[in-house]
């Protein structure tokens, strides 16, 4: 839980539909196993403690009371695991049955939170058994104890404030208004999604895009846990696919057809700071007042103690994290950002009404991306390459290789190729202003930047055309490039990327 990583788990047990007592020791079993993995957050799927597929055994009173029985012996063992967990299952309020969560923390019940959209279309018939939740919370008498039931929960770490958590229960998830996003706007950092999501062809995809485009768009980690393969019947089959993601990027992701667990750390401070930095991101008080909201829909924090430990990260960050490792992707990518580059070009262009571009061409990759990008804009244009006028300026540090790159590369894009060499103009500078040529200090440096930019700058007012910049990012974020050097055009192709 240092530095705002908290570690958590999806998880899919084995089960029996309708045994809740087996049941429940394949859930405490895989919560002793998550404990020794160092799991924070232990999320399992809907209605595990009884099943998903017991139809309308649901209505017996025998299985409501099993279920609530199972769940009274998970909360008495699990007193000593130092994790917040959450388990599915039915639990009958004023003489309605809900879909419930019941969130656990150290041996205590924080909060029942229920299912909002029931399904009743295809394969779905959840509505001749259970009741819509709603995000009102209130108080219920459950095992002698006061619960708050509602779907307006957040349950905050007090170790760790920035760790709240909201949840969601399958359906809730694939309507077109997700509670998920409203928990995420009121505080939520992280979303719970306890589900039992059959499988069907294509639909895994689907899924995982909800997942990603969820916490994507709430900036939250998103625990999604679904039924497994001891649910499918021979109506359904499930295929147990868990998924945990951050802010659009999936972490973790289960094999489909087999029980077990995922984990994944999630980058708490990272989602705080991506809200911040966001300035569209809403208030959630702001937005209930703009919403119209009534105090019904008011949320109610609850708090849960961690402790606050070292978190071992198995979460890998890309060296390169801009450049996709998968060669279709990066592929992809590439063309995108030429698309972009020489599409801008070009409105630059036709906006200026200019037919000609000039470009300093030194052999290295900014220059050669600069000139891919101006010829595919001329191209796009339909100017004839000619009209870019590429120009080689050797001198001290050119070398053979890199001089030849550049005429070659001129030569068979068939832009308009001219040699300036400007040695002996920067010699004439250095005895001008009294520089030694023999010390290579940032002086030496910056008179050849400079004096190709006035070659570049006043070839373009002899044949009316644009200087096309070749400095890139790295050299304008660094502080490399040479001011009113190489950063210096009247259009820089390379400055975004």
């Amino acid at each position: 839980m240092k530095y705002g990583y908290i570690k958590v788990a999806a998880g899919t047990p084995d089960l029996k539909v309708a045994d809740c007592e087996y049941n429940t020791e394949r859930i405490l079993e895989m919560i002793g196993e998550m404990k020794a993995a160092g799991v924070k957050v232990m999320v399992f799927p809907e209605l595990c403690i009884t099943g998903y597929s017991c139809r309308d055994l649901f209505l017996q009173r025998k299985l409501i009371d099993s279920a609530k029985e199972q769940l009274r012996r998970i909360i008495i063992d699990t007193a000593d695991v130092d994790a917040l967990i959450l388990v599915g299952l039915p639990v009958s309020v004023r003489g309605k049955l809900y879909n419930v969560a019941a969130v656990l923390n150290r041996g205590n019940i924080l909060g029942f939170v229920p299912k909002q959209n029931i399904p009743m279309y295809n394969e779905f018939y959840e509505g001749r058994q259970f009741t819509r939740g709603h995000g009102a919370v209130t108080d219920i008498l459950w095992d002698g104890h006061t619960v708050m039931f509602g779907a307006n929960q957040i349950f905050r770490c007090s170790s760790m404030p920035g760790l709240a958590l909201g949840v969601e229960i399958c359906e809730d998830l694939w309507g077109p208004h997700s509670p998920g996003v409203e928990h995420a706007i009121h505080g939520a950092t992280l979303i719970a999604n306890l589900s039992a999501s059959n499988d069907i062809i294509g639909k895994a995809g689907y899924r995982r895009d909800l997942v990603k485009m969820e916490s994507a768009t709430a900036i939250t980690g998103y625990i999604y846990a679904s039924a497994g393969i001891g649910e499918s019947t021979t109506d359904l089959v499930f295929g147990g696919h868990d998924i945990i993601a951050e802010y659009g990027a999936v972490l973790s992701e289960s094999g489909r057809f087999e029980n077990g667990f995922i984990t994944a750390e999630i980058d708490v401070e990272r989602l705080e700071y991506e809200r911040r930095r966001m300035s569209t991101y809403p208030d959630g008080e702001d937005h209930d007042v703009r919403m119209g909201a009534s105090p019904e829909s008011m949320y109610i924090e609850s708090e849960f103690e961690l402790e606050k430990e070292e978190t071992t990260l198995t979460r890998s960050y890309p060296a390169a994290p801009f450049v996709p490792g998968n060669a279709a992707e990066r592929e992809e990518r590439c063309q995108e950002i030429l698309n972009i580059q020489s599409h801008g070009l070009a409105r630059r262009l036709r906006h200026i009404g200019a037919k000609r571009a000039v470009i300093g061409i030194s052999g290295g990759l900014d220059s050669t991306l600069a000139l891919l990008v101006t010829v595919r804009a001329f191209d796009l244009l339909g100017l004839d390459r000619k009209g870019i006028c590429a120009i080689t300026m050797p001198c001290f540090g050119t070398t053979d290789r890199t001089y030849r790159n550049a005429c070659t590369l001129i030569r068979e894009l068939g832009a308009d190729f001219h040699e300036i060499p400007i040695r002996e103009a920067v010699n004439q500078h250095f005895k001008d202003i009294g520089q030694d040529p023999q010390v290579f200090d940032v002086t030496f440096e910056n008179c050849q930047a400079r004096e190709r930019t006035q070659v570049l700058m006043d070839m373009s007012n002899k044949i009316g055309g644009i200087v096309v910049g070749t400095g890139d990012l790295s050299e304008l974020a660094l502080g490399w490039a040479t001011y009113n050097g190489d950063h210096m055009s009247m259009y820089a192709v390379n400055s975004s990327v």
